[in-house]
């Protein structure tokens, strides 16, 4: 597009693909794709799943095949939610009637696929389900060949016929594996002992009819022969990228992949391979890396691209979690992996074992145990006192993670983990309330150490790091602290023999530093700190890797910088009908943006704009606070609101307290109170509030067991009009602040840096 824009017709552009013939052509395929989107639902408690004109998705993967059946459970094992096809599926423990059926297939949400799976096997015929769901008959009939399939592998003896009929269709080894009581590794030896093993496809877009000379590849079990032949001298290093966008997994983990490429062929590699899903990122551009595999990033594909590649090494450090999740089963199938030891991995992962290295090297931590079972999980609650957290262990985003307010809650909350996170202990560790977090983004050779930055949460911990807004330097941390957080980094990054990158995650409360959690991979924060400290920390993290020794940097480089740096989530609300804006521990927030200036002020200023809130230099603002304790702490920024010229409507309680204190403040009333005037309903939708403070009160139990419903009406009804609402205290200070600085000063504009030269 870009070389038809400067004035070249197609003729004149040569075919990328075969390096022969010209960007004139008619494409033939003997692929097929298949694009799936990734949803989030689950993060949102309140959120109408049902799909419809709006995009409600948050990423997508795609899945290239032979056949339609192929492709379709590819691409469901690609999107990283726990389903390893269309059929055969873990989590098969629901059962629905022919009512509950019919009723899902007319109002299709997310699982539709599921309910036409359903419908199949209780025997409605096609013909109806495309009346009911109004999805075209040829998919319904290619999804029954899958059904037939699966009917097949569960009445036959396991043949070489079937098995070969089932990897053609699409089913991996995990799904034959539950059909015939089998374990996956059984079903690749039995597989691999037939000969069934999948060839390497090039994408060629002409069809064979010119030869294809591109690096761009997939698997397939829809062919005989591979389209290309490795020698020893194009083994190389595989990188494993990140898969679907999703809510906590974004174009960071993109950027980490392509970097992590680029520094292992500065640091000497020649060959670098990536095996990736996601069509919308770079790392999934064929001309970045020798060979792309745009393939699913499980343990059975993973096994077959490395059993033809025969690399020297796999890099798991810089996919997130859905890479480095499979760190520990690709080393106990005999893959080398090049960085931190699959040992030292689970070290860290695993919560008692990461416990005990913090005990031995006297580093403080929350009060926590691990549990498998429910009995044990209450007494523990009961012992350190509510509330608690619960999250399961190897999990991104702070999947199925939640703050426990009470026993009846715990009950539930601790099936969810286990559901999440099978294989591994669900772990309930004491929740501080009123505490600082704080973030260490860094890289280590197994020797010496760079920390990137630290980076402290403006938001109290509870909300999800991938949902606070961050700062760089830390604005509120004293000297002592920031020594005690180096120290202890250094002391665990050693103690790790950590070769590559890792985030660790602290805790500060009453002049205490306590760890939380080490992730040995590259964070979501790694890109911003590497543009605010001008060091690339991937391409250091890529020297570590390759067992070089990294250079010998100050570890205090990000508090000279005269600059601040401010994070600020993007979050998609608006999309998901009936979702509220309260933010907790689990990740919510769909992307960010980051900016820097000359104070913290100038650099949050840009930060909230980017992200799409106004900031008013007059007008008026909704103040309802929930406790005494949380009116006591915002006492202040009101006070400056007032002095501002802002008008304050608050509600009842909130203005009782406020008059006492402040002077003039205007009731309003609740929206549920339509018929009592003035009404916050009206307010809004006249356009008289700019902008409000909502601070559920976390005193009460109704934050956590179903939100006060007159508190989440008004974040909802604000969300859908466009006005800012700040839910957390420090949001509001910050924000508050921010508006007085505006009434005397300008954002700064500067273009951003390139990164130092350090090698």
């Amino acid at each position: 597009s870009a070389k038809i824009g400067l004035g070249y017709s197609l003729p004149e552009l040569v075919n990328t693909v075969t390096k022969k013939t010209t960007a004139c052509f008619e494409p033939a395929l003997d692929y097929i794709v298949c694009k799936h989107p990734r949803w989030d639902f689950t993060k949102f408690e309140l959120a109408n799943r049902n799909l419809g004109p709006t995009m409600k998705s948050v990423g997508e993967v795609m899945a290239i095949g032979r056949k339609f059946e192929e492709v379709l459970q590819k691409s469901i094992r690609m999107l990283d939610i726990g389903k390893d096809g269309l059929v055969l599926n873990r989590q098969n423990n629901k059962s629905f009637n022919e009512e509950e059926i019919e009723e899902h297939l007319q109002t299709p949400d997310d699982d539709i696929l599921y309910y036409v799976v359903a419908a199949l096997h209780k025997g409605i015929s096609i013909e109806k389900i495309y009346h009911l769901s109004a999805i075209d008959p040829w998919f319904l009939k290619k999804i029954n060949n899958i059904v037939e399939v699966e009917r097949k592998l569960k009445s036959s003896a396991l043949d070489q016929k079937l098995l070969t009929d089932a990897k053609q269709f699409g089913f991996s080894d995990k799904q034959i594996g539950r059909a015939v009581k089998k374990e996956e590794l059984e079903v690749r030896k039995i597989r691999k002992d037939l000969g069934i093993v999948p060839v390497i496809k090039q994408i060629d877009t002409l069809a064979a009819e010119w030869p294809a000379e591109t690096n761009y590849l997939y698997l397939t079990y829809g062919g005989t022969e591979n389209d290309i032949s490795i020698t020893s001298k194009d083994n190389g290093i595989i990188v494993l990228g990140a898969g679907p966008y999703r809510i906590g997994s974004s174009v960071e983990f993109d950027w980490g992949t392509v970097n992590m490429v680029w520094g292992l062929r500065d640091g000497g590699e020649k060959n670098v391979v990536v095996v990736n899903c996601n069509p919308e990122t770079v790392s999934t551009d064929y001309d970045i890396c020798n060979r792309l595999y745009f393939e699913e990033l499980t343990l059975e594909r993973i096994l077959d691209i490395s059993e033809f590649e025969r690399p020297n090494g796999i890099v798991t450090s810089v996919g997130g979690q859905t890479a480095n999740n499979l760190t520990p089963k690709l080393a106990n199938n005999g893959i080398t992996l090049i960085g931190t030891s699959a040992e030292d991995v689970d070290r860290a992962e695993n919560r008692s074992k990461f416990s005990q290295v913090l005990d031995t090297l006297h580093i403080g931590q929350p009060s926590w145990q691990a549990f498998t079972n429910i009995t044990d999980a209450k007494n523990f609650a009961l012992e350190v006192g509510y509330p608690v957290l619960v999250r399961p262990s190897y999990v991104l985003s702070g999947a199925a993670m939640k703050v426990v307010w009470s026993q009846s809650e715990l009950k539930k909350f601790v099936n969810e983990a286990t559901v999440v996170s099978p294989d591994h202990p669900v772990v309930i560790t004491k929740f501080m309330l009123d505490a600082l977090e704080v973030d260490v983004d860094g890289v280590c050779d197994g020797k010496n150490v760079v920390i990137g930055a630290i980076v402290e949460h403006i938001d109290s911990a509870g909300v999800h790091s991938g949902d606070a807004m961050m700062c760089i330097p830390p604005w509120r941390l004293s000297n002592k602290i920031i020594e005690n957080i180096t120290d202890s980094t250094n002391r665990i990054a050693k103690e790790f023999n950590i070769k590559g990158p890792f985030n660790l995650q602290f805790l500060v409360k009453n002049e205490r530093a306590y760890v939380i959690e080490l992730n040995i991979r590259a964070s979501r924060s790694m890109p911003f700190v590497s543009k605010f400290v001008k060091v690339n920390m991937i391409s250091l993290a890529a020297q570590a890797i390759l067992g070089k020794n990294i250079p010998n940097i100050p570890q205090d480089m990000w508090m000279n910088t005269g600059t601040y740096g401010i994070k600020v989530p993007q979050f998609s609300f608006m999309q998901l009908e009936g979702a509220d804006i309260v933010l907790g521990v689990e990740m919510q927030s769909t992307g960010e943006a980051a900016c820097f200036g000359n104070s913290f002020y100038d650099a949050l200023s840009k930060g909230l704009t980017s992200v799409g809130y106004n900031l008013p230099k007059t007008g008026s603002a909704l103040v309802t606070i929930g406790g005494v304790e949380n009116r006591e702490k915002l006492l202040q920024t009101s006070a400056l609101l007032k002095n501002l010229g802002f008008k304050i409507f608050a509600t009842e309680t909130t203005a009782e307290f406020f008059e006492k204190k402040l002077g003039d403040v205007t009731v309003v009333h609740k929206i549920s109170e339509p018929e009592r005037k003035p009404n916050i309903a009206d307010l809004l939708y006249e356009k008289k509030i700019d902008f409000i403070i909502n601070i559920p009160s976390t005193s009460t139990l109704e934050k956590y067991v179903g939100m006060l419903y007159d508190e989440y009406q008004i974040r909802r009804k604000s969300l859908e009009l466009g006005i800012p609402v700040l839910s957390t205290i420090e949001l509001a200070e910050s924000f508050v602040k921010t508006l007085e600085w505006l009434q005397k000063n300008e954002p700064s504009t500067k273009p951003l840096e390139s990164y130092k030269d350090i090698s």
